[in-house]
């Protein structure tokens, strides 16, 4: 990250478009609350598209940020447990699913957010299939919902998929914020998008 864009803190287009993310949740959660229907899965793929939207701006515009690193995986969790509790409420999800993700986001922050907020860990190629799945399987619950229901069972399957496959990252951050602590190099991922 260049001197000029940690300069530039948090007023930058990819940190207002994850704000966006977080303005958009509440009326998100609260359509799929009343039942997933045409407007809900809508508002929900521009939701979740705001987290690749965010990216590209950040890589094409030139204004990446540390705070953007901070916020955007910040706004991801926050939005993921969001929308999976309101799925879980609306019968949709089941409630093992929701359990074991709020237990590894849990297990993540209190023991690997320190090494993240200090720049020591960054979010590694299986967080973002990790979070690529379980934003996808969501989308996929609430579309199949509304528009198909007898597929509802089928896109569970791909929501376990990704409650596993969240499993196995929340405990390589975690082992990687432990390596950090104790002086080892933080394992080599790909540059943060943000």
């Amino acid at each position: 990250m260049s001197t000029d864009a940690a300069d530039r803190g948090w007023a930058t287009l990819p940190n207002a478009v994850t704000l966006l993310r977080l303005v958009l949740l509440a009326p998100v959660c609260v359509l799929l609350a009343r039942g997933p229907d045409t407007l809900a899965v809508v508002l929900l793929l521009v939701w979740a598209s705001t987290d690749w939207v965010d990216g590209l701006l950040a890589r094409t515009l030139g204004q990446t940020s540390r705070v953007g690193e901070i916020i955007d995986p910040i706004a991801d969790r926050i939005g993921l447990v969001a929308i999976v509790l309101t799925l879980a409420l609306a019968g949709l999800l089941p409630w093992a699913a929701l359990v074991v993700i709020l237990l590894v986001d849990l297990a993540v922050t209190a023991l690997a957010s320190g090494a993240a907020l200090g720049g020591r860990i960054r979010v590694s190629w299986l967080g973002k299939i990790r979070t690529a799945l379980l934003m996808t399987s969501v989308f996929l619950l609430a579309a199949a919902a509304a528009w198909a229901p007898g597929l509802v069972g089928a896109v569970q399957v791909l929501l376990w998929a990704g409650v596993v496959v969240h499993v196995v990252s929340g405990a390589g951050y975690v082992l990687s914020a432990r390596r950090s602590r104790h002086g080892a190099p933080a394992e080599a991922g790909p540059p943060s998008r943000r």
